[in-house]
């Protein structure tokens, strides 16, 4: 709940042995102090995907290689959706060796994973990827994220609003007993979270790998194809506030 707070500055006298004992500290005569809040909104320009790239093989290179084709299927599918080369972050590929029993013995396969992140700006585009990833099996669709793109040009729409507010505020009480509003003599500023971030999650798979073995047994099975990703949720306004408190001189 919004509040205003508005507290007029007393006159204070100081005697000469509190200014004695405290030097350093000034106190501010015929200050007016005023609290306001202020919201921007704005629909969201920038859409983060998020793709896990996955493969487990008994060899380590075909493992390897098997994570970079499906980076490069992703590094393709976003090129045909036009999106440019600083849209696409490829994460590094890491190796974790699947040992059975003694970690001594030789590894019996090998599991390599990466992320790769899209930053999409025409919302029309992920529909098609999403489809697209699917399709080829590439790697788990992960989220998907709706934001703005510059962020910092809404926090200041939003500390602007709030400024606008705080003087219109204090000229009308000091309107009130024919006084003008003087000079700015410090404030605060307290910007908040983005509020209307919409996300959507694929299921939360186990990141574990999966034994694969070609002697048959419990390990013979794959790992199961993750469902298809849900569709593209539709992003809503996006609010940043912020609160400023202000001390002006009276007039």
């Amino acid at each position: 709940m919004k509040t205003l707070l508005v507290e007029i500055g007393l006159l204070i006298s100081l005697s000469s042995i509190a200014l004695a004992q405290s030097p350093e500290i000034k106190f501010i005569a015929d200050t007016l102090v005023v609290q306001a809040d202020g919201t921007y909104e704005a629909e969201p320009d920038l859409a983060t995907m998020t793709f896990r790239i996955f493969s487990q093989e008994k060899e380590l290179k075909k493992a390897y290689d098997a994570a970079s084709q499906s980076m490069q299927r992703i590094n393709a599918l976003a090129t045909n959706n036009g999106l440019k080369k600083e849209d696409v972050s490829n994460g590094v590929l890491t190796v974790v060796p699947i040992y059975e029993g003694e970690r001594k013995k030789r590894a019996r396969s090998y599991y390599v994973q990466s992320e790769m992140v899209l930053k999409i700006h025409d919302f029309a585009r992920i529909g098609p990827i999403l489809d697209g990833s699917v399709e080829d099996g590439v790697a788990d669709f992960r989220s998907l994220t709706y934001s703005l793109s510059d962020e910092e040009a809404a926090k200041k729409q939003a500390v602007a609003e709030a400024m606008r507010r705080a003087i219109g505020r204090a000229s009308i009480a000091l309107e009130q007993k024919g006084q003008k509003l003087g000079g700015l003599r410090y404030m605060t500023v307290d910007v908040q979270h983005l509020i209307g971030v919409a996300q959507v999650q694929s299921l939360d798979l186990s990141n574990e790998p999966v034994e694969v073995s070609a002697n048959g047994g419990l390990f013979d099975k794959k790992r199961v194809a993750p469902p298809p990703p849900p569709p593209p949720p539709q992003p809503e306004k996006i609010s940043v506030s912020a609160s400023v408190q202000c001390a002006f001189q009276i007039m």
